[in-house]
């Protein structure tokens, strides 16, 4: 199945418009992250992680209000408690972040707290099992080395993506596929800042997934201008390259349409444990696509003209093995 099979939009042509869209979406995300701040997990920070399911057992009691959770945390002796809610709002899941607790000592306090304090959610209900659902704990020492290594390994990843375009196209190619991967986690981070919501193992795990899935993206639109490059060679460079992005725009519109269709499957219906892995699965697609189209490649294309390379590299691209 083909869709857009003759499709001709503009994409040179708006690229510093793009650029522009691409601009503010970058700098929006670096003031979030300076002022705002990442929320790491306790994976990274050290601490304990209680997630706890508030719904009350009477269809007739309210759902519980996040601010009436927090207020009997703290007056309970919990200031410095982070409270947010996992999923949608009506499921009345709270997940509660203290640092520099011991997990059984804090579970058990807030346990008898909650019993206490919130009957009217916890009456008849299994309080170990049913509304404590999960509780995690991890030491200072072992969250600062988890973000060394996570930061390590996305570093080790760009580099051997760099390599891998470098020998397989060009250094360019390789050096602006990375630029766009940058914005595309930058973007997504941001997003993150903005929202509160926590950085956790599952959400890296999503971004070196995204990581790998934009590069692919990226690399079906290099492969499909270098053979441009060798079948239209009497034509102008910036159509070829508009061509070759038009010309693989069904294969990525099917490619990441079915992805992007799970992805937002799993968000909506996956449950609270998967909820911001999807979201952020969701919003990698969507951003990695669009940025392989509109900023990769016309990042080349400009690279070529202010390094004056394009003759150079189009014979390196074109010559045969």
């Amino acid at each position: 199945m083909k869709v857009l099979q003759h499709a001709n939009f503009p994409f040179v042509k708006y690229r510093y418009l793009f650029y522009a869209i691409a601009g503010v979406l970058f700098l929006a995300s670096i003031v979030g992250l300076l002022f705002i701040g990442v929320n790491w997990s306790t994976d990274f920070t050290g601490g304990v992680t209680t997630t706890i399911n508030m719904k009350p057992a009477n269809s007739g009691v309210a759902p519980l209000n996040i601010d009436k959770l927090r207020k009997v945390v703290n007056d309970g002796g919990f200031k410095e408690a982070e409270i947010q809610y996992v999923g949608n709002p009506a499921d009345a899941t709270f997940q509660i972040k203290v640092a520099g607790k011991d997990a059984d000592k804090f579970s058990q306090q807030l346990i008898q707290l909650i019993s206490e304090k919130l009957t009217d959610y916890t009456q008849g209900r299994d309080l170990q099992n049913d509304v404590v659902r999960e509780k995690s704990t991890v030491g200072a020492k072992a969250g600062s080395e988890m973000r060394a290594n996570v930061t390590l390994a996305v570093v080790i990843a760009l580099i051997l993506m760099i390599i891998y375009i470098w020998i397989r196209f060009e250094v360019v190619f390789g050096f602006m596929a990375i630029v766009a991967l940058f914005f595309n986690v930058m973007v997504i981070l941001g997003i993150f800042a903005f929202t509160g919501k926590e950085i956790t193992m599952q959400i890296i795990a999503a971004l070196l997934t995204i990581v790998g899935y934009s590069i692919n993206d990226t690399i079906v639109v290099f492969d499909r201008i270098r053979e441009d490059l060798k079948v239209y060679r009497k034509d102008p460079v910036p159509l070829i390259f508009n061509r070759a992005m038009n010309s693989t725009l069904s294969r990525t519109i099917i490619t990441g349409g079915s992805t992007l269709l799970c992805a937002i499957s799993l968000y909506l219906w996956g449950g609270a444990v998967i909820h911001d892995f999807s979201l952020a699965i969701t919003l990698g697609i969507i951003i990695g696509t669009l940025s392989s189209i509109f900023i990769a490649s016309n990042l080349v294309l400009d690279a070529f003209k202010v390094t004056h390379q394009e003759k150079q590299a189009i014979q390196h691209l074109t010559k045969k093995k």
